[in-house]
């Protein structure tokens, strides 16, 4: 650990093992707040990234770039940690020449840890089998006792076996335990207080595995003091495995030094739960894809398990053992959502990505996610409405509450549309085409070709109304159709056009009559308009109400087959003159 104690380094340390959980990325952006709000005391403060892979089973590379890249995108961007090129900028780098930053790497330093443990007599060879750990675990659930690992008569603190060791290293299958001493352990924590764990409530644990990779206990505590972590920020769910990890500390010595470990300074930070009061999990995508999936059965008595894999090109007994809830596969309940029509709860930070979320929005949001900045607005309301740069500055482990955070869904979106709102049209437009062509590439080549003058048009349509960017692209089907295939709504067709002895089509014949006196110079949004004005106010009611629903509805059927598009005047502009038009005939010859 450095010698500069006004130095403080804080980490987020993730298992690439799926994408980033929104929970994470509070924790990301907790640990990144608290390193720049350094700053204001005349301190250095570091965040940076570590990726824990020793689970070969369950990582991968690309879960890893995943998760880089949906904390690079949020604006969490780390002082160390692997370097990536995102969107123009590099981020990460090891000015602290601490590498390698990947758990995986690093197995040669924890297995010098481990032999000197062994050595000093305070970690063991141990060589049961699964079947036997098993039978111990099932007889202490008849006695109705905790499990904890019954230390074997002939290991002894501080003297190493050497009967053990030689052992395990003439390859005999093992895994390495830690040899707990027997005095309590406390937990100073900053956010919790102190907690304190009574001797022998801890047994024995596993610091190295049968694969010969460490545990996350061991190789945790190795890298917080090699890579000098002075603060230790997570959620509360991981407050049970830091008694492990003080007593490592308080059992290791560095091999470069001879000092003893140091403890960073623990905050164990609020759970995240949905608006019920249930814990915000990723299963939560498999149970709403579930209930959709039996509702979809039950209405239609010829769908069934197999059918759904038939129609997914998913095996069918992973469907079937999906349904029975025996599994809670991520990549079925995506599919079956997808074939479904159903959206699933974004729960990670790649679904808020692809639903049309903003950046800012979604840090905005976790920021209060169990921390309040303490402030009042202008008109005595607390203060939440603030910019990643105000957190920075503003951030304090102290005012982190206690008590488990509510993620409000309704609120983010209310903070989302707002953000929206207040963009400039060609903010949204940049934006707008960035997220398209990210997440709806041919959507993107259609509104990209439009032009910048036609996409400043539906800027002024649709950002008034966007929640989120995607919502954006749900109003203008119309534009991703050609003029002879879409087709028309019947009951918007029979209400809009036909009823009253064709009165719809007469106010029809009399639009087109007059949008085809403007000529392309002037096909734009505000001439479309005054041409519908003029038609509506010929049309007034007996007590002077022009007939702009009438009007507006009759073309809207026609250009789009529906009636649910932006503002008209910006629906023909952006079609265009020839389009426009072309696409009334079809309607009047048609209907």
């Amino acid at each position: 650990m450095p010698e500069n104690l006004d130095q403080v380094v804080t980490r987020f340390a993730p298992s690439p093992t799926g994408h980033l959980h929104v929970g994470g990325a509070r924790s990301a952006l907790f640990c990144w707040a608290f390193a720049k709000s350094q700053a204001a005391q005349g301190k250095d403060g570091r965040f940076m990234i570590r990726i824990e892979d020793t689970d070969q089973a369950r990582s991968s590379e690309e879960s890893a770039r995943g998760i880089l890249e949906d904390l690079a995108w949020l604006g969490i961007h780390w002082d160390d940690g692997p370097v990536l090129n995102f969107q123009g900028k590099t981020i990460g780098g090891d000015s602290r020449h601490v590498a390698p930053y990947f758990q995986a790497q690093r197995v040669t330093t924890y297995n010098a840890y481990i032999e000197h443990l062994m050595d000093v007599g305070r970690a063991y060879p141990a060589f049961d089998s699964s079947e036997e750990l098993e039978a111990l675990r099932k007889a202490a659930t008849a006695a109705k006792q905790t499990f904890k690992y019954p230390r074997p008569a002939d290991v002894k603190p501080g003297v190493p076996s050497a009967e053990r060791l030689a052992k395990a290293r003439a390859g005999t299958p093992h895994v390495v335990r830690f040899l707990m001493d027997a005095d309590a352990v406390v937990v100073q924590d900053q956010v919790l207080g102190d907690v304190k764990i009574a001797p022998g409530e801890v047994d024995d644990f596993v610091i190295r595995k049968a694969d010969g990779f460490p545990t996350y206990h061991f190789a945790v505590v190795i890298d917080d003091e090699l890579m000098g972590v002075t603060h230790v920020m997570r959620a509360q769910e991981h407050l049970a495995n830091t008694p492990r990890h003080v007593a490592l500390q308080r059992a290791l010595t560095r091999l470069d030094t001879k000092q003893p470990f140091r403890t960073p300074q623990y905050a164990h930070m609020p759970l995240i739960f949905n608006m019920d009061a249930t814990k915000m999990s990723k299963r939560d995508k498999a149970k709403a894809a579930r209930k959709a999936a039996k509702d979809a059965i039950a209405k239609n008595p010829a769908l069934t398990a197999a059918s759904l894999a038939s129609s997914t090109g998913l095996d069918g007994k992973l469907v079937s053992d999906f349904l029975a809830a025996e599994n809670d596969n991520l990549d079925v309940a995506s599919k079956l959502g997808k074939h479904l029509n159903v959206a699933l709860p974004e729960i990670e930070v790649f679904d808020f990505r692809a639903s049309g979320y903003l950046p800012e929005a979604i840090t905005n949001f976790l920021s209060l996610l169990g921390w309040n900045p303490g402030l009042k607005t202008a008109d005595g309301k607390d203060l939440e409405k603030f910019d990643l740069d105000f957190l920075a500055k503003n951030f304090s482990i102290d005012r982190i509450g206690r008590t488990n955070a509510k993620f409000d869904r309704a609120k983010l979106l209310s903070f989302n549309a707002d953000a929206i709102g207040a963009m400039s049209e060609e903010a949204f437009v940049s934006r707008w085409l960035a997220f398209l062509a990210e997440h709806e590439p041919a959507a993107h080549a259609t509104v990209a070709a439009l032009g910048h003058d036609k996409q400043l048009y539906l800027a002024r349509a649709l950002k008034p109304r966007a929640k989120t960017f995607r919502d954006a692209l749900r109003p203008i089907g119309f534009l991703f159709t050609t003029d002879e295939s879409y087709s028309f709504d019947a009951a918007a067709v029979k209400k809009n056009l036909k009823a009253d002895g064709g009165a719809g089509l007469a106010l029809l014949r009399e639009a087109k009559a007059a949008l085809e006196s403007i000529d392309d110079s002037n096909w734009k949004p505000e001439q479309i308009h005054g041409v519908f004005e003029k038609i509506a106010q010929r049309h007034a009611d007996a007590s002077g109400k022009p007939a702009m629903g009438p009007v507006s509805q009759a073309v809207r059927i026609a250009v789009t087959g529906s009636t649910v598009s932006p503002g008209l005047g910006e629906t023909l502009a952006v079609l265009g003159r020839a389009h426009s038009l072309a696409r009334i005939d079809r309607c009047l010859g048609s209907i």
